[in-house]
C-alpha cells in the first residue's frame, strides 16, 4: 500500500497524471471515497494525460463514458453510484476486451460484474487537502504502485509509507 498526501488540487491532478504515466497497458483502478473526494477530479487528471482532448464528462448520469486515448485504446470512466445492483451492468453494452483501462467509481455496486480490479485509489478529506490510498490487488497492481514509486513520477507529492 501507499500513501498520500494531497493538499491542494493541483496534487490532485498530479496524481492522475503519475497514475496515468505508470499504468499497465491493460488495468482496472477502483476510485473509492465519499461524494467530493476526489475521484472524477483524479479521473479526468488521468484520461487528460493518456491523450483525452475535449470535454471529459462525468458519468454520474450516463453511467460510462467511453475515451479514445492517445495510444489508441479506450479507456471507460464509469461512475454506478446510480445502480441498483450488478445486473444493471448488462444493460451497458461492456465487453471486457474492449477497453485498456477501466476507471470505476463506486465499484461495489457492480461487484461480480466487473473484472478483477488491478489497483485500489481511496480518497478522503484531510483538512483542506487530501489523503490517498493505493492499494494493489493483483500482480499487475503490485507491479503499477512499483513503478510509481520508482520511475519519478510521483514528483513533489508527500509519500507516507505505512
Amino acid at each position: 500500500m501507499l500513501e498520500l498526501h494531497l493538499p491542494t488540487p493541483e496534487h490532485t491532478d498530479l496524481l492522475g497524471q503519475a497514475l496515468a504515466a505508470s499504468r499497465p497497458a491493460q488495468a482496472l483502478l477502483e476510485l473509492q471515497g465519499d461524494l467530493g473526494a476526489g475521484k472524477s477530479t483524479t479521473a479526468r487528471a488521468l484520461l487528460r494525460a493518456l491523450g483525452v482532448t475535449g470535454a471529459i464528462r462525468s458519468p454520474t448520469y450516463t453511467l460510462v463514458e467511453r475515451y479514445p486515448l492517445a495510444d489508441g485504446s479506450e479507456a471507460w470512466h464509469m461512475d454506478l453510484y446510480r445502480i441498483g445492483g450488478a445486473a444493471e451492468l448488462d444493460f451497458l453494452g461492456l465487453d471486457e476486451g474492449t477497453a485498456s483501462l477501466w476507471l470505476v467509481e463506486w465499484p461495489e455496486r457492480g461487484a461480480g460484474a466487473l473484472p478483477a480490479t488491478d489497483l485500489r485509489l481511496e480518497l478522503q478529506m484531510s483538512g483542506t487537502g487530501r489523503r490517498a490510498s493505493l492499494i494493489p490487488l493483483s500482480d499487475s497492481g503490485e507491479a503499477w504502485v512499483k513503478r510509481l514509486c520508482e520511475g519519478g513520477e510521483l514528483g513533489s507529492l508527500s509519500v507516507d509509507r505505512p
